[in-house]
């Protein structure tokens, strides 16, 4: 059953004798645009954030932020919650488990029992199975918390947080995603429906993307100022957060990155193998994933999804009316 909150979060009664949460010690890795804003919103609400990060010359920067940084992932083994916000599905098996081959380590092999891994990375369904019943092999909670939202909205505390796991669990973790997010979605106990949940999320985002992009490539060719198209739209018949957020990134060719082409690219094949193992035909999807590809093949890579707005005028011939504003900051 679907319950949602809106925070700020109180604390939870229950049968757990954890350490407080404000006493507690947090890990954090994956400290890219996204993760960083989220250590940093837990540390200024007094949390203990381990931040845990590969390369030594971020540290400075981490600890000016109230993060106590570290290149050891030793250092995560007694935090009573490890939070994960990695971009695709081997990085974050391979913080949690490590990499034989390449002689690294994971935080669930040191981690005490008890603890939880809280995962707020856009992966596959596969993946959070896998990562709930390894954890529950070394007596180790696993919690699903994926997000909506953009860098911005994450430091402004506004992301809205799916989430699902062993009900006892989620309700540890629910002080610490209050910090996190304006409003939480409990979606049950299986982790992989918080996962699938935000998958299919952003499918209908890359869907209304490119038909944005399609829309606004018409109005411009025929010598039209396509705000005032976007303007009518958002005010009558589509008025949702995306088409007015992104419809008007897309009128002013803002393409700066939130979510590069290919990690948008890789949830697009993720929900696809989701749609498949179910035979359930998704033909939208299949397009947006193939103008994903191109983009990137024509240089976009760096580029936000917003740019299937610019791949679509590129599509209709007006790419030199787009030249040299791909990468203006939004």
């Amino acid at each position: 059953m679907l319950e949602a909150e809106s925070h700020s979060p109180v604390a939870h009664s229950g049968t757990s004798t954890a350490t407080p949460p404000e006493q507690s010690k947090i890990g954090f890795v994956g400290l890219g645009h996204m993760g960083t804003a989220m250590a940093a919103n837990l540390a200024a609400a007094g949390r203990r954030v381990i931040a845990y990060v590969r390369r030594p010359n971020r540290m400075d920067k981490l600890a000016a932020l109230g993060l106590r940084p570290t290149t050891e992932i030793t250092d995560l083994f007694d935090c009573e919650v490890v939070i994960s916000m990695l971009p695709d599905d081997d990085a974050v098996l391979e913080a949690a488990f490590g990499r034989a081959d390449v002689g690294t380590e994971g935080f669930a092999a040191g981690l005490r029992r008890g603890a939880i891994h809280l995962s707020m990375s856009t992966i596959g369904t596969g993946t959070a199975c896998y990562l709930a019943r390894e954890h529950a092999r070394y007596g180790q909670g696993y919690v699903a918390a994926p997000v909506f939202g953009n860098p911005d909205a994450a430091q402004a505390r506004q992301l809205f947080i799916v989430v699902a796991g062993v009900p006892a669990d989620v309700e540890r973790c629910r002080p610490l995603i209050g910090n996190l997010g304006q409003r939480t979605f409990i979606v049950g106990a299986d982790p992989a429906h918080a996962n699938l949940i935000k998958l299919l999320g952003n499918m209908m985002m890359a869907t209304t993307l490119e038909m944005l992009g399609e829309t606004v490539a018409l109005f411009r060719k025929r010598g039209l100022d396509p705000k005032l198209f976007v303007e009518i739209l958002t005010n009558t018949m589509f008025g949702g957060r995306a088409h007015r957020l992104y419809g008007d990134k897309i009128v002013a060719q803002r393409y700066a990155p939130g979510l590069a082409l290919p990690l948008a690219l890789k949830d697009v094949r993720l929900a696809l193998a989701e749609a498949e193992d179910a035979a359930v035909p998704m033909p939208s999807v299949s397009v947006v994933r193939d103008r994903l590809i191109a983009g990137i093949a024509r240089g976009h890579a760096d580029l936000d999804w917003t740019a299937l707005g610019l791949i679509a005028a590129e599509e209709a011939g007006i790419e030199s009316a787009l030249s040299g504003m791909k990468g203006r900051a939004t």
